[in-house]
């Protein structure tokens, strides 16, 4: 954590990033909003299984690239800074199904484009990184395992195994979002290339074409019984065989590498879960306003603007957080801002989770229903305390830091 936790605390977004909102926010009411019963329609006539993209969103990706609302989220596309792109992913949370793909921020390509990006060659970024700056393919990443706590990444047992001027790789991975999507045409993949090294450095990644022989998309697995359009997937690797220049960074970089990844990836999160939260907020507001119950509006009710007045202050706080640990990011690095990372992601959940929940509480019925989306946010937030690291390992390195540092004032 940066020694003075006060350092970076100028929050002003640039001016190219407010002119980015207010375009961002014309693009939102004119076209996303209204775009999504469509999306909605196509997926239910579809199934839930189907994992075809709507046409709407290759619509709105277009028409997102003519208003110059494309790839903001890497800096050194959009010319913007991490602060800058916070403010932005927030609004994308809005809705979360459609508006971060519409701009090309969609995750988990974002972080797999920032890999590329950092420690690619020449060749790979050629051959994936700019198809995905394009738009016209999707990634995956492969991680998490479903025999071990993937919450210690270090535990992961698929291997790596170089042979000749190829890596063969055997294993099994769950929780691979995206896999599902025809159009994700790349698998980062995670596993161990030397068991015996040091324990962080055992692991590597590397670039795997999805039609390779030996991948095979097992299921889909669906999160509280939803079935994202893109999907999260139980893959397995047998025999998988890519050839060497294939590896991503070097042998035995795949924990940092993967560090890396997560750093910016889980502030995108937390922000767009907050705009998640300002959807749900507005959700309740709008409810109470025109709702009677016992003689009088919602909106007159003590407990109901309790709640809408605590939702007001928890975003507020939690946006905040976000926004200074994006600021020492920019200024700082990854490294430096660790535990505000750790600290925005146990605490933005917790907010976006009690909100909507509130938000469901105010709807009654309807809340619980697909009339309204907060079923569905109520959901993913919740997995959101585990993906990215569970709230426990953050916790651990929250407490970590205040144990290891000296007190400023003695008595």
């Amino acid at each position: 954590m940066t020694t003075d936790p006060f350092s970076a605390l100028d929050l002003t977004p640039s001016p190219a990033a407010q002119a980015l909102r207010d375009q961002l926010v014309a693009f939102m009411n004119d076209e996303v909003f209204p775009a999504e019963a469509e999306y909605h329609a196509y997926r239910a006539e579809r199934g839930p299984q189907d994992h075809t993209l709507p046409p709407v969103v290759e619509r709105l990706k277009a028409s997102a690239r003519e208003r110059g609302l494309w790839n903001l989220f890497l800096p050194a596309e959009s010319g913007i800074s991490q602060l800058d792109y916070a403010g932005l992913a927030e609004i994308t949370g809005w809705s979360l199904e459609i508006a971060p793909e519409a701009i090309n921020g969609q995750a988990p390509d974002t972080g797999n484009m920032e890999l590329l990006h950092l420690f690619g060659t020449p060749a790979q970024k050629q051959e994936w990184l700019e198809p995905l700056l394009d738009g016209t393919v999707r990634s995956a990443f492969g991680m998490t395992e479903p025999e071990v706590a993937s919450s210690d990444a270090t535990n992961i047992q698929t291997q790596i195994v170089r042979d000749g001027a190829d890596y063969v790789i055997n294993g099994r991975k769950w929780w691979t979002s995206g896999a599902a999507d025809e159009r994700a045409r790349l698998l980062i993949v995670m596993g161990k290339t030397d068991p015996d090294a040091e324990r962080h450095r055992q692991q590597s990644m590397i670039l795997v074409p999805r039609d390779t022989p030996g991948v095979t998309i097992v299921r889909d697995v669906p999160v509280f019984g939803r079935h994202d359009q893109h999907g999260h997937c139980e893959v397995l690797f047998e025999d998988v065989r890519v050839p060497a220049r294939n590896l991503l960074g070097e042998e035995g970089s795949g924990f940092a590498l993967a560090q890396a990844r997560l750093g910016p990836g889980r502030i995108h999160h937390c922000m767009r879960a907050l705009g998640a939260a300002e959807r749900a907020l507005q959700l309740m507001v709008q409810r109470a306003q025109r709702r009677t119950a016992f003689g009088r509006p919602l909106s007159e009710q003590g407990l109901v603007q309790s709640k809408i007045a605590e939702a007001r202050i928890a975003i507020d706080q939690a946006r905040l957080l976000c926004q200074h640990t994006a600021a020492v990011i920019d200024a700082e690095g990854n490294h430096a801002a660790r535990t505000l990372v750790s600290m925005a992601k146990v605490s933005v959940p917790r907010v976006a989770l009690q909100v909507i929940d509130d938000a469901i509480q105010v709807h009654g019925g309807a809340g619980v229903s697909d009339d309204v989306p907060l079923a569905a946010m109520y959901g993913w937030h919740r997995a959101m305390r585990i993906f990215d690291g569970p709230d426990e390992v953050h916790l651990r390195t929250i407490a970590g830091t205040e144990l290891r540092q000296s007190p400023v004032l003695t008595p």
